[in-house]
């Protein structure tokens, strides 16, 4: 399992990053969302119980300028959480 992470701003990816853990777990989403956003040099949103329903059930959340403490010069980041071994299962089906 791996997280994407885009930061959209004028409705377009201004910076994005795939943070994989050697192993994923996730109770420790909050640990991986702060390693992801060092490594785009952005400060961490607040992870909210709507976040972590939206992760847990759809695979994906998406936070706005009103979830980060510090002020950040974009639109959005979206988190997504995906597979890319069920990917390659459903290419070879």
């Amino acid at each position: 399992m791996k997280l994407w992470i885009k930061i959209i701003g004028d409705g377009r990816i201004k910076k994005q990053t795939i943070y994989s853990p050697e192993r994923f777990d996730f109770d420790e989403i909050l640990t991986y969302l702060e390693e992801a956003c060092n490594i785009l040099d952005e400060p961490t949103p607040l992870l909210l119980k709507k976040h972590l329903r939206h992760l847990s059930e759809f695979n994906n959340t998406t936070f706005k300028p009103v979830d980060f403490v510090e002020h950040v010069d974009f639109d959005k980041m979206v988190v997504e959480i995906f597979d890319e071994n069920s990917h390659k299962e459903k290419e070879k089906k």
